[in-house]
C-alpha cells in the first residue's frame, strides 16, 4: 500500500463517507464512534449535541483522531487525521443541514422530520473542529 497524493486524498474525501472519531475517556482509553463529517482542506467538522459523551471527552482532553475508510466494494484506502478538537457553538445547525443533505435522501419524510428536530434543538448543537497536526493516507 502507498500514500495518496494530495489530489487523491481530496477526491477520496469529497465522497460521502462515515468517519470514525476517536476521543479519550477519563482513564485514557480510546472511545470511537461513527460520525458524519465535512472536510474543507484544513479542518474536519462534525456536529454534535453540547452534552454528548464525545463533547464531554473533548472538553476534558482535546486530542482526537478521525479515520475515514473506503466504502464497502471500493479498493482499500483510508485517511487518518490526528490533532486537537475545538468546540464551537456557531454554525452547528448549518453544518448539520449540509451534512443531512450530503448523507441522506431528503425525499424521505423521516429524514426531513429528523432534520426539523435538529433545527428546533439548534441552540444545543455544537461543531467539533478537528485541526490536524498530522494526516496519514493509504491506498491499495
Amino acid at each position: 500500500m502507498s500514500a495518496m497524493t494530495g489530489a487523491e486524498r481530496e477526491a477520496f474525501l469529497a465522497k460521502p463517507r462515515l468517519g470514525m472519531l476517536a476521543t479519550l475517556a477519563a482513564d485514557g482509553a480510546p472511545v470511537t464512534v461513527p460520525v458524519w463529517f465535512e472536510w474543507d482542506g484544513e479542518a474536519a467538522r462534525v456536529f454534535t449535541g453540547a452534552a454528548t459523551g464525545k463533547a464531554r471527552r473533548i472538553e476534558r482532553d482535546a486530542r482526537a483522531s478521525l479515520l475515514v475508510p473506503n466504502n464497502v466494494g471500493e479498493p482499500e484506502a483510508w485517511v487518518a487525521f490526528e490533532g486537537d478538537v475545538a468546540i464551537v457553538a456557531d454554525g452547528a445547525i448549518e453544518l448539520a443541514e449540509r451534512l443531512a443533505h450530503r448523507y441522506w435522501d431528503m425525499n424521505d419524510e423521516a429524514h426531513r422530520a429528523e432534520l426539523e428536530s435538529w433545527r428546533k434543538a439548534a441552540a444545543h448543537l455544537r461543531v467539533l473542529v478537528l485541526t490536524p497536526r498530522r494526516i496519514r493516507t493509504s491506498k491499495g
